[in-house]
């Protein structure tokens, strides 16, 4: 028998917010999860898995490719999603995602996330907010760095 997330783990992470614990058992029923070490890779830079991933444990290193060299754009936190633009859209890969240390994640394919259409309803609209919420952060977020280094570069409002 393979292992099934804990649904008190979806609650307390940025998907489940909106979510009741019993909400949380449902959706827990039809993700899977994975186990990495240190290093391993869990998704790769232009692939066409669609799988949103919620970080339960450890940590992971968000990459891209500049000039040929893979370059760390972001540490995700427990709790947090990744591939939420690459889910929705079904479109490739953006970054790529490696563990840092023992790491888990609990992972939502789109197809079994459609398939809850119809008996949960109100489970859809609550993590379809809670994607677009996620996004919404994760643009503020490049936002506001992108605006720290224009500062930095043009040596404005503040010390460099």
């Amino acid at each position: 028998m393979s292992e099934k997330p804990d649904y008190k783990s979806i609650c307390q992470s940025s998907l489940g917010v909106e979510l009741e614990p019993d909400e949380c058992r449902i959706l827990a029923d039809v993700m899977s999860m994975r186990h990495l070490e240190d290093g391993e890779l869990l998704v790769k830079e232009n692939e066409a898995d669609n799988t949103l991933f919620v970080l339960i444990e450890g940590k992971l290193a968000v990459t891209g490719t500049v000039l040929g060299q893979e370059l760390v754009v972001y540490t995700m936190k427990i709790g947090e999603c990744a591939g939420t633009r690459a889910f929705v859209d079904r479109t490739p890969r953006k970054a790529t995602l490696r563990a840092i240390g023992h790491t888990t994640v609990y992972m939502l394919k789109p197809d079994a996330f459609e398939a809850m259409l119809d008996a949960h309803p109100r489970i859809v609209y609550k993590i379809m907010r809670a994607l677009f919420r996620i996004t919404h952060t994760n643009l503020m977020r490049m936002n506001l760095e992108s605006q720290e280094l224009v500062n930095y570069v043009s040596k404005v409002r503040g010390r460099y």
